[in-house]
């Protein structure tokens, strides 16, 4: 049985995400019965701040597509849902509303890639579940990410200071990972991807470029739809979900630090999944 820590120590923003979710549950007058026939069978789970807004907002438009109410429902994620090692599904299933002409369910919840536990806990919900990633330089990705906390008032230092402190803050968060300050952490994503092939077979997982979705969006949602098993369908206006003008840029001297971070992740990432990632590295 796994051991979890007190609940004095779950994060407030953990008990709020447990407590909508149970008064989600007791507000759908719906019973489970569909969800035993057919479960959630596809995941955005990942990269946050890489492009998956808009991927979920291309996908809410397919008319076979079920996604959930809303996005980022963050069940794999929250502790509090685990506890004793009997999840409550039918708290999960709440989210979704499918209909007769939906082919298939799904959500996207970035941080489930993050989230270390979360690719067993899915595996052990659906077993043939099927994941989509999308990758973007995990130096943009960084600084995106701040640019968010930032903007949404929880973060007070500066961008180079945030990347300094960032082992200390994580630490605090241990032996789990910190949600808010893993600005730099986020962006190794070849151990997070390991991860999840220790679960899922590697055709059940579609691992896009945020570039291929800002650049050929139809010609990459195609990709999606027919990983998905649903009919193809043209997407005509382009989306630009979540995107937020920044006051400042990245100095030269904070990106030239990040490469050196990332450097020889990026080459480790393009030898595991065939990709030229040079781009990254250069921009």
């Amino acid at each position: 049985m796994i051991r979890y820590m007190p609940a004095s120590i779950w994060s407030l923003s953990d008990r709020i995400i447990w407590l909508r979710q149970r008064l989600q549950k007791l507000l759908v007058r719906r019973k489970d019965d569909v969800f035993l026939k057919m479960r959630v069978g596809f995941i955005i789970c990942g990269a946050q701040k890489g492009g998956t807004s808009a991927l979920a907002a291309y996908l809410n438009d397919h008319p076979e597509i079920c996604m959930a109410k809303r996005k980022e429902v963050h069940f794999f994620d929250v502790e509090i849902n685990f506890r004793g090692g009997q999840p409550d599904y039918s708290v999960y299933h709440a989210a979704f509303n499918p209909k007769s002409s939906h082919k298939i369910t799904g959500e996207a919840t970035p941080n489930y890639m993050y989230w270390r536990r979360a690719p067993k806990r899915i595996c052990d919900y659906n077993p043939g579940m099927k994941l989509i990633v999308v990758l973007r330089s995990p130096i943009d990705r960084a600084y995106s990410h701040w640019n968010m906390e930032r903007s949404r008032r929880v973060e007070y230092l500066s961008f180079s200071e945030a990347v300094k402190q960032e082992e200390e803050r994580c630490r605090k968060a241990l032996p789990y990972q910190h949600k808010r300050y893993s600005y730099v952490d986020r962006g190794f994503y070849l151990r997070q991807l390991e991860e999840i092939w220790k679960y899922f077979p590697r055709e059940r997982v579609l691992i896009l470029k945020n570039e291929w979705l800002m650049k050929q969006p139809n010609e990459t949602l195609q990709k999606v739809f027919n990983f998905l098993g649903v009919v193809p369908f043209e997407i005509v206006a382009s989306k630009n979900v979540h995107s937020r003008s920044y006051t400042s840029s990245m100095t030269y001297e904070e990106k030239k630090y990040l490469r050196s971070v990332y450097e020889d992740e990026i080459r480790n990432l393009e030898n595991a999944l065939g990709w030229d990632c040079s781009d990254w590295l250069t921009n």
